[in-house]
């Protein structure tokens, strides 16, 4: 693929597992200093990683959820759990996840990421009515 197509791929892969109002003000906040971060982050987690055909969304998204519990990257790991929701994870695959996380990132870091991800979700699911 050239940049354009995974810009054009990438696009549509953020709007799949982060939505389309994501999306739309991540588009909306760039500026001249951070513009082509965005096109960056677009082309290459988006167009180029998440695209691959060797793991499926959910699986992508459970994994970068352990990441970013062992990263410690609190608004992250909130804008992928709407992901994960996005790509078809229940909650108890979620707590399953940081669980796991317990073990080898430690408890500190699963405590924080269960308390974020309980008011994240309970915010998900009021919204979804």
């Amino acid at each position: 693929m050239d940049d354009e197509k995974r810009a054009q791929a990438g696009t549509a892969t953020r709007r799949q597992v982060l939505g389309d109002a994501h999306v739309a003000r991540s588009h909306a906040r760039r500026t001249a200093f951070t513009e082509e971060f965005q096109d960056f982050i677009t082309r290459y987690a988006w167009g180029e990683i998440w695209t691959r055909p060797g793991l499926d969304k959910r699986s992508r998204s459970l994994i970068t959820l352990a990441m970013l519990v062992a990263l410690n990257r609190p608004e992250e790991f909130k804008l992928h759990l709407r992901g994960a929701r996005n790509n078809g994870l229940s909650r108890d695959e979620i707590k399953e996840v940081l669980l796991q996380a317990a073990v080898y990132c430690g408890v500190p870091a699963a405590n924080s990421a269960f308390h974020l991800a309980e008011e994240t979700l309970a915010a998900i699911e009021a919204e979804e009515g």
